[in-house]
C-alpha cells in the first residue's frame, strides 16, 4: 500500500519528502500512521529499484531540499499495480481506497472497469464480522447492540459503495476507448 501511494502521489507531481508524508497521512494516516522509520526506507528502496529519483534543489532559507521524481520505470510500475491489484488491495477497505485514489492514472476505461468489477465481485460474497460456525451472521441475528451496530454500519457503507460502483461502471462502459499510441 505504501509503495502504491508513494508512486501515485509522485505521478501527480514531484514532491519533497515532507510534502509526500503529509499527502500519505491525509490518505491513510488516520488508519495507519506512517513514521519516518517506515517512509524513508521505502523511498530508498524505490530509489534503488529505479522507480524514483531524488533531485537536490536550493532550500528557501538554508539547507538544500531533495525533491522526489517518478521515473518512467516508476510510472510503469504504478500503472501495472493499478491494472492488477493484489487480492488484498481489493478486499481490504484501506488498501482499496489507496487503489481508488490513483485509479484515474489508468487512462483506459476498460482497465478501470475491470478493477471496479473485481471489487464488485468481492462485495457480492457473503461476509460478516461475526459467524455462527461457517455461517455469516446478520445484524438482526445478534443481540449485542454494539456488534449489531458494526454490522448495520458496514451494511450501509457497502450499499453506498455498491450504488457508486454500479454508477461508475455504467459511466466507464459508455466511455470511448483511449486512442492507441
Amino acid at each position: 500500500m505504501l509503495k502504491l501511494a508513494i508512486l501515485g502521489f509522485l505521478h501527480d507531481r514531484p514532491l519533497h519528502g515532507y510534502e509526500l508524508r503529509r499527502h500519505l497521512a491525509a490518505l491513510t494516516g488516520h488508519v495507519r500512521p506512517i513514521s519516518d522509520g517506515t517512509l524513508y526506507p521505502a523511498i530508498k528502496r524505490l530509489e534503488a529499484d529505479g522507480l524514483l529519483v531524488r533531485e537536490t534543489e536550493p532550500g528557501s532559507v538554508a539547507a538544500p531540499r531533495h525533491t522526489l521524481h517518478l521515473t518512467p520505470a516508476g510510472r510503469a510500475a504504478l500503472l501495472e499495480r493499478l491494472r492488477t491489484p493484489e487480492q488484498l488491495d481489493i478486499s481490504d477497505e484501506n488498501r482499496w481506497f489507496t487503489v481508488l485514489a490513483f485509479l484515474r492514472h489508468l487512462h483506459d476505461p476498460a482497465e478501470q472497469a475491470a478493477v471496479l468489477r473485481r471489487r464488485l465481485a468481492f462485495l457480492g460474497e457473503p461476509a460478516s464480522f461475526f459467524y455462527d460456525g461457517a455461517r455469516p451472521l446478520r445484524a438482526e441475528e445478534i443481540t449485542d447492540p454494539f456488534r449489531s451496530g458494526i454490522l448495520l454500519i458496514a451494511r450501509a457503507t457497502t450499499e453506498a459503495e455498491l450504488a457508486w460502483l454500479h454508477d461508475a461502471l455504467a459511466d466507464l462502459d459508455d466511455s470511448p476507448a483511449p486512442p492507441r499510441d
